[in-house]
């Protein structure tokens, strides 16, 4: 299934922003962060979400890093179809988080309200599987908030997670993925 959504370990973030003794770094953090799936089958539809998406943004060199753990999706159309999810598509025990880390494309100006049209350029980890991506995404600044919206396709093929024939009609080979949320401007 698919809940190979847009994350980021919090640790590696850290690795984005070198910072010198003197710097003042301010960075956007998500204060809430939601990020959904939806597998679009012919004989079933499967849908979950999670609240947990975490991630930053450094205005100062345009980098991002986002995570979100696997097991923090509910919804799905029953008990059973959250366990077959975590247990034998995305192996959560084994691979316990999706991550995006990488670099904004297109220059912004993160002191002027106004929506932006960007491109998200990184590595998306998902099932232990990296993958260079370019994600588009929508960007409202307001008064030091970013609210983020993104829309996108993931191909389980592409991060190696495997459906058996017997249920390939009830999962998409594509899942169907959305983000969005507020980041809030953070002294760090």
């Amino acid at each position: 299934m698919g809940s190979f959504l847009i994350s980021i370990i919090l640790i590696p973030y850290y690795l984005l922003i070198p910072l010198q003794e003197s710097d003042t770094r301010f960075l956007y953090k998500f204060q809430e962060g939601n990020i959904s799936f939806k597998s679009n089958a012919p004989l079933e539809i499967i849908m979950a979400e999670s609240d947990g998406l975490r991630g930053i943004i450094d205005p100062s060199n345009n980098t991002f890093a986002f995570t979100v753990s696997i097991s923090s999706f509910h919804g799905f159309n029953g008990p059973l179809q959250k366990e077959h999810f975590n247990e034998n598509y995305m192996e959560t025990d084994l691979y316990p988080a999706a991550t995006f880390i990488g670099k904004i494309i297109e220059d912004v100006d993160y002191l002027k309200n106004g929506n932006y049209e960007i491109r998200a350029k990184g590595l998306l980890n998902i099932h232990g599987v990296k993958q260079e991506r370019i994600i588009k995404s929508q960007i409202e600044i307001t008064e030091g908030k970013i609210h983020l919206k993104s829309i996108f396709l993931i191909a389980l093929i592409d991060h190696n997670i495997r459906i058996p024939k017997v249920v390939y009609q009830k999962i998409a080979p594509d899942i169907e993925v959305t983000i969005e949320g507020t980041m809030l401007l953070t002294k760090m």
